[in-house]
């Protein structure tokens, strides 16, 4: 097997080495602390995920400027054109060292994606957001038209060559995504995250972000609380 396959292609159990999780602080402890490595692992697929205006795109761009910190190179494929700079140096995200794209499609956005990762120069590519990777057959066609399960399919196959490149080069692919509800849903939770179900079986961690009230000195809203569950851990 050693001489078909190479070294350590098959090992007993015992023969594997524990392996130390290379992370990157989201910026918040409490949440590094739910993680149980101390951030987000390198070298795997992230999703983090809510309704809007709670709160993904401000933790992602944490976790953008903590691996600024760590000298890292960041990338942010910008699918909604929606991108704030000035809110993102609040933040501490260097926008003078931040990679963007702005694609105009689902295919080209992944395609993107996954030139980054296999470049290795980058250690995080943030995509905002899987709602917004519209198939280009869809872009191209007629309002109206009915294009069932495109962006599921497109998304199955990108994360099927993504996810053995990310583990090699050591990057993290981090996906935002909204949350959809399901019509003629009678018993259990409604809510649903488009893209099909191939992201929720990939993503080594899934984190669902809510706003839980508002933070308000005096009469001005100032903040929001929010709420972090992780509601997949594989690390």
């Amino acid at each position: 097997m050693k001489e078909k396959f190479g070294e350590g292609a098959i090992l007993t159990l015992g023969e594997a080495r524990r392996v130390d999780v290379d992370v990157i602080p989201t910026g918040s402890i409490s949440l590094d602390l739910a993680l149980g490595v101390g951030g987000i692992p390198r070298g795997r697929v992230i999703e983090i995920f809510g309704p809007e205006s709670s709160g993904k795109t401000t933790l992602a761009l944490h976790i953008v400027a903590e691996t600024q910190k760590k000298k890292g190179l960041a990338a942010f494929v910008d699918a909604e054109h929606a991108l704030d700079p000035e809110y993102a140096k609040r933040i501490g995200v260097n926008i003078k060292e931040l990679l963007i794209s702005q694609p105009d499609t689902g295919e080209q956005a992944l395609q993107i994606v996954e030139s980054l990762v296999r470049s290795g120069a980058v250690d995080i590519v943030v995509i905002d957001s899987v709602a917004a990777l519209t198939p280009r057959a869809e872009i191209e066609g007629e309002m109206g038209d009915q294009h069932i399960g495109l962006q599921a399919r497109l998304m199955s196959q990108a994360l099927r060559k993504l996810t053995h490149v990310v583990s090699s080069s050591n990057c993290i692919v981090l996906f935002i995504n909204q949350v959809r509800i399901q019509i003629g849903i009678m018993y259990g939770n409604p809510e649903t995250t488009p893209g099909g179900k191939a992201l929720k079986f990939y993503s080594s961690v899934r984190i669902e972000v809510r706003r839980m009230a508002q933070v308000k000195k005096g009469e001005e809203i100032v903040g929001n609380r929010v709420r972090a569950k992780v509601v997949k851990n594989k690390v």
